[in-house]
């Protein structure tokens, strides 16, 4: 099966290369499956990019125009530290996509124990908060920017299986609008996207955790979609390069929803 790298690569930038020249990105989950497709694109549209992960996480993909640094998103001063490096090296940020997220385990709300609790909604959310918290300061002093933040389409519909998941993904859609609603006469957008099932490790994690098996999963989860099949990596980072580029200068507050029409049925 080609990777994400491999089918962005091949894609290529396309006739309308370099959408985000000269423009520094910052990508959290950047040695993830979303957040590496997204970090490529990004290069290879001409942003400088960041990427930003867990210590020990390997990376990838390699590209001149990224350069990776630890962090861990829940922890403020690691995620203070990283930002301070990244301005240090690279220069403010023009741009934040927090791709960064954990399923957590699966089982209905009671199931769950406080400490799964508190590590997905520490991930999911406080990551999303911290790194805006500590980013959009430069946007507003630049007065322009745009932040990412990656919701699901359970964040919108919410879910059986994995109940504290969506609940995170919730959050962050109306953590996105609030911002979008603050920071805009600043000159800073902030939008949610949304992606459907995709072709990544967190998925086929989840088939795994499910009580009805795999294959039956994959088929309940996206056998009904108007497009019968599970999105690649690549299509979401294309989804976020529009939001990062000045072509997106008028949408904030929006949610991009990218899931083979999950959502239409």
């Amino acid at each position: 099966m080609e990777t994400a790298s491999q089918a962005t690569t091949q894609a290529g930038p396309g006739p309308t290369a370099r959408r985000v020249a000269g423009k520094i990105a910052v990508v959290t989950g950047g040695r993830g499956d979303l957040g590496s497709a997204t970090a490529l694109l990004l290069a290879e549209h001409g942003a400088t990019v960041a990427s930003l992960d867990r210590a020990g996480t390997p990376a990838p993909v390699r590209h001149p125009g990224i350069t990776e640094y630890d962090v861990d998103v829940t922890d403020e001063a690691s995620v203070a530290a990283a930002i301070r490096r990244v301005c240090a090296e690279l220069g403010s940020p023009d741009v934040l996509v927090n791709a960064a997220g954990i399923i957590g385990p699966a089982g209905a709300s009671h199931t769950a124990t406080v400490e799964d609790f508190d590590v997905i909604f520490d991930v999911n959310v406080k990551g999303v908060w911290l790194l805006t918290k500590y980013v959009v300061p430069a946007m507003i002093e630049k007065q322009s920017g745009s932040i990412i933040n990656f919701s699901s389409i359970h964040g919108l519909t919410g879910g059986r299986n994995v109940p504290l998941y969506h609940a995170t993904k919730g959050a962050v859609r109306l953590l996105s609008k609030s911002d979008a609603a603050a920071y805009g006469a600043h000159g800073v957008r902030v939008n949610s996207i949304h992606p459907g099932s995709m072709n990544t490790r967190m998925s086929r994690n989840s088939a795994e955790q499910s009580d009805i098996g795999a294959e039956a999963y994959y088929k309940q989860l996206v056998g009904g979609n108007p497009l019968p099949r599970q999105g690649e990596p690549d299509e979401i980072a294309y989804g976020v390069l529009y939001l990062a580029s000045d072509e997106s200068r008028f949408t904030t507050g929006s949610e991009l929803v990218i899931d083979g029409g999950y959502t239409a049925v």
